[in-house]
């Protein structure tokens, strides 16, 4: 054991344990699925707890190593979802095969998703703070105003695309529509897997952690511990910054990609601000930084609200308490203390009523 721990150093250890966590988390629910132990809600909800981890990971780039506040994921994603919708349905004909479609849906999700973010980071990532929140927020309400008015159909002529109605698409009486504004995407064939949804997970995995051990994710540790520290020692601030929100956002494009072709149909309202708060909410839990706890966190928080679907009216007051308790207890020691005594008095005094019966 301990030449083990010799010859790799603790940040290698710990690589290999959340690749170990995902592998054993697909293989318990392989075999969950295999002898009909799986219902299927939770079938249902497998891609998008991948979709989640990988957007929760992403995230965690900007915020847990770089240090900053991005409000506005779910346009990123959102971005992903839509232009991979597009290329699969759109290659239906030229591409038969599904496996391939839905790979080339994915590296078409990241890069356009990229793209946007290459386009809102570049004067964006001047600002700090509040600043750079608000304008990641308004960009995420951008886009998914954008999506409610676009208009995008096939036909042998290629794509057309409308911001105003389905008619101004001129297309041949054969063509598809794809997108049709506040409707979204209809008619969508399902191409994503849950094996694909962990080989991505897996890939964004490895090359976070290697980009967070690599010179770049040093001048971005460096940038976010103290600023003024890194630009006085000549270390390009923007630059770095930029390569750090790209990268997420171009991780958030496929995640959205996965998701969008794990269902029939799919919506802009889906994407809204509300999505980006939740994954917010998964990265502050697994811990800012902590890419396990955003695996776990993820994984967690997406299938709770299927868990507590017995209790109806009552489940998102239980889902908010069960936040709150998760807060207290990761990050308050006194909480913790407190948590621990209410629980002892609990017990004695559950065991004093069984003396006096």
């Amino acid at each position: 054991m301990d030449n083990i721990k010799r010859k790799y150093s603790k940040k290698t250890i710990s690589s290999f344990i959340n690749y170990g966590i995902v592998i054993a988390f697909f293989l318990v629910l392989q075999i969950l699925s295999v002898t009909g132990h799986l219902g299927s809600s939770m079938k249902g909800q497998l891609i998008p707890i991948c979709s989640y981890i990988i957007m929760a990971l992403s995230l965690n780039l900007v915020v847990g190593i770089s240090g900053e506040l991005s409000l506005g994921h779910a346009g990123f994603m959102s971005v992903g979802a839509f232009s991979g919708v597009v290329a699969a349905s759109s290659l239906a004909d030229a591409v038969p095969n599904g496996i391939i479609r839905l790979l080339i849906a994915l590296m078409v999700g990241a890069l356009f998703a990229g793209l946007a973010g290459m386009v809102i980071g570049i004067p964006v990532l001047r600002l700090q703070g509040d600043y750079l929140a608000i304008v990641t927020l308004a960009f995420g309400e951008i886009i998914k105003n954008v999506l409610n008015c676009l208009y995008v159909g096939a036909d042998s002529k290629g794509l057309h695309f409308s911001l105003k109605d389905q008619q101004s698409l001129h297309m041949e009486s054969s063509g598809k529509v794809i997108l049709s504004g506040p409707m979204g995407a209809l008619g969508i064939t399902k191409l994503s897997t849950f094996f694909i949804g962990i080989v991505l997970i897996i890939l964004v995995l490895f090359y976070i952690q290697n980009f967070v051990n690599s010179r770049p994710g040093r001048a971005i540790a460096a940038i976010r511990d103290n600023r003024i520290a890194a630009e006085a020692c000549g270390i390009p601030v923007t630059k770095y910054k930029l390569m750090a929100f790209v990268t997420s956002a171009a991780m958030a494009g496929a995640a959205g990609a996965l998701y969008a072709l794990n269902y029939s149909t799919v919506v802009p309202k889906k994407f809204d601000f509300n999505t980006s708060i939740l994954v917010l909410v998964f990265v502050v839990l697994g811990g800012i930084g902590n890419l396990r706890g955003s695996i776990i966190a993820a994984t967690v928080l997406t299938i709770l609200p299927e868990l507590l679907r017995e209790f109806q009216d009552y489940r998102m007051l239980v889902y908010a308490v069960v936040l709150i308790l998760v807060m207290l207890i990761t990050n308050n020691e006194k909480a913790m203390e407190y948590l621990r005594k209410t629980i002892k008095k609990l017990l004695k005094s559950k065991s004093e009523g069984r003396h006096t019966t």
